[in-house]
């Protein structure tokens, strides 16, 4: 028998929570800006500049899908309405499943939406450039890094994003020193971000032959990935460009030329290197886009208003604190320090299922 009383109430409250939504996602002033540029795009010279028509087509449909997924979701919200009021109409209750999982599908959906709302910041909805650096430990800690690079990896498939190897240092004995990845994609700056910090792990480590326990440490940085047409003013003079030679995973159809680029910001000891083109052309814009996304990250956190007002050595993370444990024994658990999230399913989260702590980070620094 179907609790009809309980249905409605639930339907109610699901109405309210995707008014709210459609309130934070600001509707009207969404329509309107696709208004706005829908009618630049009917003008003449609307393609003479390719990469601004682009980027304004990207923005429309970005809009779009917002506004469409809001509506589609009111939809399926009246479709379990008029399911439910059939049903009590009729007291038929054979349809309980299907409102049952209805109700409950919708209601996840206007979490998500929910959770979407939370990606207010300016690059949020970007790409993002994510960098592994293993921690003190040798091949211990180099095999964490590998399999931190293979859970974004995995996380990054499971969305639908691409993703792209910028610059890795392997080691010959085993696991991954240090890897930057590209990872392109809707808001995966925006999700990514929950991730940056120092990450442990504790486990029997399969290269102790007397079976012991080891902890071992990696951290991870994360920033935006710029669209090719946003400059920012930098001093030549302030930077120091070294060139290398490409190696390792990434850069194994080996070049015989020093392709690699290695950019530091003298003022802020800020370094980014890229071997993953075939010219060292290539690599140097690569790694000053990744430059420039880092240098702007540092300025906003450090509330400046210039890029030369940054001075002194950027500390890229505090080795003091881990955002996240990973304990595969004595017990299995990963827990988010930051959010107390936790769960016990370490295979899961190994294989990129990091929703959980991604959306409960979001929260965290709403409040």
């Amino acid at each position: 028998m179907i609790e009809f009383e309980i249905y409605r109430d639930r339907i109610s409250k699901l109405r309210e929570e995707l008014s709210e939504v459609g309130v934070s996602l600001d509707l009207g002033s969404l329509r309107e800006q696709v208004k706005k540029l829908e009618e630049k795009t009917y003008k003449p010279d609307f393609w003479g500049d390719v990469q601004e028509a682009q980027k304004t087509m990207q923005e429309i449909t970005f809009m779009k899908d917002k506004i469409s997924e809001y509506e589609e979701l009111s939809a399926e919200l009246e479709d379990v309405e008029v399911l439910l009021e059939l049903s009590e109409e009729e007291e038929d209750y054979s349809v309980e499943k299907d409102l049952r999982e209805n109700t409950d599908a919708v209601e996840q959906k206007i979490d998500d939406l929910k959770i979407k709302t939370l990606l207010k910041g300016e690059y949020d909805k970007n790409g993002a450039i994510l960098s592994i650096h293993s921690g003190a430990g040798g091949l211990e800690a180099q095999d964490w890094t590998e399999m931190l690079l293979r859970m974004y990896k995995r996380w990054a498939e499971g969305k639908g994003h691409t993703t792209e190897i910028l610059d890795i240092l392997s080691d010959t004995e085993g696991g991954i020193k240090s890897v930057t990845l590209l990872i392109r994609g809707i808001n995966a700056y925006g999700y990514l971000k929950s991730e940056k910090g120092v990450h442990r792990l504790v486990r029997i480590s399969p290269f102790d032959s007397s079976g012991r326990r080891h902890t071992s440490f990696a951290s991870v940085d994360v920033f935006p990935e710029l669209d090719e047409n946003i400059e920012i003013d930098i001093n030549p003079n302030d930077l120091k460009i070294d060139t290398y030679r490409s190696g390792g995973a990434g850069g194994q159809h080996v070049n015989t030329t020093d392709s690699a680029i290695r950019i530091t910001h003298i003022p802020t000891g800020i370094v980014v290197q890229c071997q993953n083109e075939r010219s060292q052309h290539s690599n140097k814009a690569t790694a000053m886009r990744m430059l420039m996304a880092k240098l702007i990250e540092v300025k906003e956190l450090e509330q400046k208003e210039r890029i030369e007002d940054i001075q002194g050595q950027y500390n890229q993370i505090g080795w003091g604190s881990q955002i996240r444990s990973y304990v595969f024994h004595p017990y299995s658990l990963v827990k988010d320090h930051r959010t107390n999230a936790e769960t016990g399913n370490t295979s899961s989260v190994m294989d990129g299922n990091l929703d959980m702590f991604m959306n409960e980070y979001l929260k965290y620094k709403a409040k």
